[in-house]
């Protein structure tokens, strides 16, 4: 059996003001969620996840108590449940973000658990503050459906690939600042200073993410037509971006410093999985074998 037929089509061109506009929501959720947990390495505390209803933040602390806010792109609703068995609902339809942003916060202070947040976004040139953003405010019910469908087949064979893996690796993060689903392995090195440069973002963010090596791998619903697979290196070793890459049409994009892999190339695929499998595979040996990583230490051997 292969995974043909199950990935959705995703025309950035149908639905960019839809995903320009989760965006921004799903910034405000996970920042309750990053006031709200300890620190964690690389910032792990810090990102949704793709769940059977769509993202969630998983069960967050407050005091003795838990809450846990939930993308449902079945119902078209977020969910704020907690410990308590207490609930409240926000309507995911067509509203600016200054109007969902105040029914969020509404919404906590009633369960009793307000929380502080930076109540802006980060990491796009130009950060509105969420109470005052009325651009945003589109949403179109059937392409926030297909794109969460899209993330769980990428989640799915993301966790595969995790799989492979002994050494440290993160698991499949929703990352709200770029909107992006990542899964991240590392060498176990330390390395150089990252340079930062990431737009409304600290420095200091980007410096604890890149503290040591990786490897990483994504979806980000925002490059070509449909989106794109991407795989980076940190530090990129020297001919990583000439290393052999499957498949064909995959290429190296210089502007971003990453390996580029159209979405709608896996989806139309006779065996997506395999494409984007292999896409996943021959970037990572890219960078173990360039900048000598202990494979034989960190990978699961064949056959286990």
């Amino acid at each position: 059996m292969t995974s043909k037929g199950v990935w959705p089509a995703l025309p950035l061109a149908e639905w960019k003001d839809t995903r320009d506009t989760l965006h921004m929501w799903t910034q405000i959720v996970g920042k309750v969620r990053l006031a709200l947990e300890p620190m964690i390495n690389q910032w792990w505390q810090v990102p949704l996840y793709v769940d059977v209803r769509g993202f969630t933040t998983s069960l967050m602390p407050y005091g003795s108590a838990g809450l846990e806010i939930t993308f449902d792109f079945q119902r078209h609703v977020l969910h704020l449940h907690t410990t308590g068995g207490e609930h409240r609902e926000v309507e995911l339809r067509p509203r600016s973000v200054a109007d969902f942003y105040a029914a969020v916060m509404q919404s906590l202070d009633s369960l009793g658990m307000p929380v502080d947040i930076m109540a802006r976004p980060v990491e796009i040139p130009v950060a509105i503050p969420f109470a005052q953003d009325e651009q945003h405010c589109a949403y179109d019910p059937e392409y926030a459906h297909r794109f969460w469908l899209a993330m769980v087949q990428a989640h799915r064979v993301f966790t595969a690939f995790r799989a492979r893996f002994q050494g440290k690796v993160s698991p499949v993060h929703l990352f709200w600042g770029a909107l992006d689903l990542a899964v991240t392995r590392f060498s176990g090195e330390t390395a150089p200073r990252h340079p930062g440069g990431v737009p409304n973002c600290p420095d200091r963010v980007s410096r604890l993410a890149y503290d040591h090596e990786v490897s990483s791998c994504g979806f980000w619903p925002g490059g070509g037509t449909e989106g794109a697979f991407y795989a980076y290196a940190y530090p990129e070793p020297p001919g990583f971006r000439d290393w052999p890459i499957s498949p064909e049409r995959a290429r190296y994009d210089t502007e971003l410093g990453e390996f580029l892999l159209p979405y709608e190339v896996v989806r139309t695929a006779d065996d997506p999985d395999a494409v984007l499998m292999s896409f996943l595979q021959c970037t990572y040996e890219a960078d173990a074998e360039l900048a000598n990583w202990d494979r034989h230490a960190l990978e699961v051997p064949a056959g286990v």
